[in-house]
């Protein structure tokens, strides 16, 4: 039986807007050009699907990234992790697990290239890194 846990629902939610943060800036400022090339996107594209309005688009990744944070914080809380380190163990192992080995298939089957799988993927590392490290250290 999977325990109960108590989840600060206040902290999910930091965790979340921390999660968006890092996305904004690693597919902005950090690795937004390179990204760009690699999903052939040019600044055409972008015009246009700014035209379009990416509130939506936004709005479900917040959501998504909810979700995300309040699984991790499950885990977190399942782990007893209580320091900031322990909570980033706990974001590798998920990421290892769960994000890392889906993404290389896209890889594979999908045609992807390897840089882009490193930046999606590093992406995801970081963010559950910093989050479960967030998550573990406010109650």
């Amino acid at each position: 039986m999977v325990p109960t846990v108590s989840i600060n629902y206040l902290t999910v939610l930091a965790a979340a807007v921390v999660s968006m943060v890092i996305g904004f800036l690693w597919y902005g400022p950090i690795f937004g050009k390179a990204w760009m090339q690699l999903m052939k996107i040019d600044k055409k594209k972008m015009d246009e699907a700014k035209k379009k309005g990416m509130a939506k688009s936004y709005a479900v990744m917040f959501i998504s990234a909810l979700i995300m944070n309040y699984v991790l914080a499950h885990f977190v809380k399942y782990l007893g992790s209580k320091t900031f380190m322990d909570g980033m163990q706990a974001g590798f192992w998920l990421w290892l697990g769960f994000i890392a080995t889906v993404q290389i298939g896209i890889v594979l089957w999908e045609g992807k290239p390897v840089k882009w799988y490193l930046i999606n993927s590093a992406h995801y590392l970081v963010a559950l890194m910093v989050t479960g490290g967030i998550l573990a250290i406010w109650p």
